[in-house]
C-alpha cells in the first residue's frame, strides 16, 4: 500500500525529499533503511518515466517531427496513458478531461484528479528529450542530466490528503 501511495505522489513530485517522504508517510517509524526503500522506489519511478520519454522523443524525431513545440501531450496521449497506467494502475486518482478545475471538478464530481500540472510536466520532459536528441546530445555521455534539472525544478506540491494516517485504508 505503502508503494501505491508513493507511485500516486508521483503525479505530483519526482524528486522528493526525505522530509517531505516523512510528512506524507506519518504511519512509518523512520529510519535509515526505510528512508532509503522511498527514496529508491521514487528513483525507480523516474527511471520508468525517463525511459518513456526518451523512447516517445527518439519516436517524434523519427517520425520527421521538426519543432518541439508541436508536440502536445493531454490526457488522451499515449504517453500519458501509459504514464497513467503504470503510477495509476487501480484509477484511485481518476483522470478528469474537463480541464476546469484545481481540487474537485464541477463538471463531472470528480473528487481526486489527476494534477493538471502533470500533463505539462510530460510533454516539458519529451520536449526536452526531443530536443537532445534532435541534436545529436544523446551522444554524450551524461546528456540525461540537465534536462533531469529542468523536470526537478516542475514538482508540484502534493495535496493535503495525502497526509492523512487513512489515506491507504481510501485506496482499498
Amino acid at each position: 500500500m505503502h508503494l501505491r501511495k508513493a507511485k500516486l505522489m508521483f503525479f505530483w513530485v519526482r524528486y522528493p525529499s526525505s522530509a517531505i517522504l516523512k510528512m506524507y508517510f506519518p504511519d512509518i517509524k523512520f529510519n535509515k533503511n526505510n528512508t532509503a526503500q522511498l527514496v529508491k522506489w521514487f528513483s525507480n519511478f523516474r527511471e520508468f518515466y525517463y525511459i518513456q520519454m526518451e523512447k516517445y522523443a527518439r519516436q517524434a524525431v523519427s517520425e520527421g517531427l521538426q519543432r518541439s513545440e508541436d508536440i502536445h501531450v493531454n490526457k488522451d496521449s499515449e504517453i500519458y496513458r501509459v504514464l497513467n497506467l503504470h503510477y495509476n494502475r487501480n484509477n484511485h486518482i481518476e483522470v478528469c478531461l474537463c480541464r476546469h478545475h484545481k481540487s474537485q471538478c464541477i463538471y463531472c464530481s470528480i473528487p481526486e484528479p489527476a494534477p493538471s500540472n502533470f500533463e505539462y510536466v510530460v510533454q516539458q520532459t519529451l520536449r526536452e528529450f526531443f530536443v537532445a536528441i534532435q541534436n545529436g546530445k544523446d551522444t554524450e555521455q551524461s546528456w540525461k542530466k540537465s534536462i533531469y534539472k529542468v523536470i526537478s525544478r516542475m514538482d508540484d506540491t502534493v495535496p493535503e490528503y495525502f497526509r492523512s494516517p487513512n489515506f491507504l485504508e481510501q485506496l482499498e
